[in-house]
């Protein structure tokens, strides 16, 4: 009886913490698959990040909240790049970034190369499977290149994109806008 209360308890307090803040389904994603999970948390990012570039209104891309850090579009930009930089080394293909996107100012601009971004990279995680995970590649870094995997590689592209709109969302929230990932789980205002 002890441990029924203690688990409803857990429950219950868990949830709607949970549903407060994100809809990021854990339970879906859970997999005796590496390959699987990975694609499973780029998926749920890939959906925040493009959403949240559509939520930011065009004229607060240039917001920035202390002199110091990125400005909203410079955030999008620095995300665009980095997702074409990393699924082009764990893919093996040349990327086909056609700028240095933290340099654009358009938030048109920006969005169209966020998502050709995320779309490059779902190519990526798509040919990664259990048994080309641990594919040993070369990667550039300061000082030569360095050895990495193919997964490695991907799952590092998954956490950066996860910190940088843990970053976007102190931007929207500052604009007084609601993140994307938290407006799919909260209830309409009223």
């Amino acid at each position: 009886m002890r441990a029924l209360v203690l688990t409803v308890s857990l429950i219950s307090t868990a949830l709607p913490a949970a549903a407060q803040t994100s809809d990021s389904g854990f339970g879906d994603l859970a997999s005796l698959s590496i390959a699987a999970v990975t694609k499973g948390m780029h998926a749920n990012i890939r959906r925040n990040l493009a959403e949240a570039a559509e939520a930011m209104p065009a004229a607060d891309y240039a917001f920035k909240p202390t002199p110091e850090v990125r400005s909203f579009g410079q955030l999008i930009g620095h995300v665009a790049n980095a997702n074409f930089f990393f699924c082009s080394q764990a893919s093996g293909e040349k990327s086909p970034a056609t700028a240095d996107y933290e340099k654009t100012t358009d938030k048109v601009a920006l969005v169209k190369a966020l998502n050709e971004s995320l779309a490059f990279c779902d190519a990526a995680y798509a040919g990664t499977t259990d048994a080309n995970f641990s594919q040993a590649i070369k990667t550039p870094a300061p000082g030569g290149a360095r050895d990495a995997t193919r997964g490695g590689v991907l799952t590092f592209n998954t956490a950066h994109n996860n910190e940088h709109y843990g970053n976007i969302i102190v931007y929207l929230r500052l604009k007084g806008r609601v993140p994307p990932s938290t407006g799919r789980v909260q209830p309409p205002r009223k």
